[in-house]
């Protein structure tokens, strides 16, 4: 596996020496953690009807969205039986699919739960560190609905949280390195696992953001 002086030389011979305007943008973790439950949970959402769809065209709809769902105030989604969902379903202008109807309540009732033991989503993904982001990303597939694949690190990206992306630019080097060996690698605990380690050591090489790093190796 090369190290991280490989990655920016690499980004810098095909992007030029200054990467700075390319790189994600990461809020600090007190601004992670002062945002409300009707935050994420908008968020959330957002990610997940973005999902196999042209992002332009959600983002065009979700200020219905806000409104049919009374700003997606937690108690309010948790709340709705699945008559209301069918209801709210059928409202002009939504995207009309079921199952992630559902995953609003599913998550809204998290988001609650979350509130209750640990302050919050916000401190909840502020305070999981980076050194174990893909642990943040599974426990959000197990507890959540909707966010397994990409959905997880996704939505960490939209609200500001550190952490790597597996795009596809980043796969075809993770395998050229040897990190990954398969098309799915990506996909296993394990090779998770071995993604992770190799970023952690680029970022301990560095002591750049995992995203930062993610976005050169994208690069190359």
């Amino acid at each position: 596996m090369k190290d991280f002086d490989w990655i920016l030389h690499r980004a810098q011979e095909l992007k030029g020496p200054h990467l700075e305007p390319f790189m994600p943008r990461i809020e600090r973790e007190e601004d992670l953690a002062q945002r409300d439950g009707a935050f994420y949970l908008s968020l959330l959402g957002l990610r997940i009807f973005r999902a196999g769809l042209k992002h332009s065209v959600v983002n065009d709809k979700w200020p219905m969205f806000e409104r049919v769902f009374k700003g997606f105030k937690p108690a309010y989604v948790a709340s709705l039986s699945d008559e209301a969902l069918e209801q709210h379903m059928l409202q002009p202008g939504l995207i009309k699919h079921w199952g992630k109807m559902k995953a609003l309540r599913t998550n809204a009732a998290w988001i609650m739960e979350l509130e209750r033991e640990q302050g919050g989503f916000g401190s909840y993904i502020a305070n999981w560190p980076v050194t174990d982001i893909v642990g943040l990303w599974l426990d959000m597939k197990k507890k959540g609905a909707q966010l397994g694949g990409r959905s997880a690190p996704a939505a960490l990206r939209m609200a500001g949280k550190d952490t790597f992306m597996l795009s596809e630019d980043v796969m075809v080097q993770l395998r050229a390195q040897g990190v990954v060996h398969k098309i799915d690698d990506n996909k296993a605990k394990r090779d998770l696992l071995a993604i992770q380690a190799a970023f952690n050591q680029w970022h301990e090489q560095s002591g750049l953001p995992m995203s930062h790093i993610s976005r050169m190796l994208s690069f190359t």
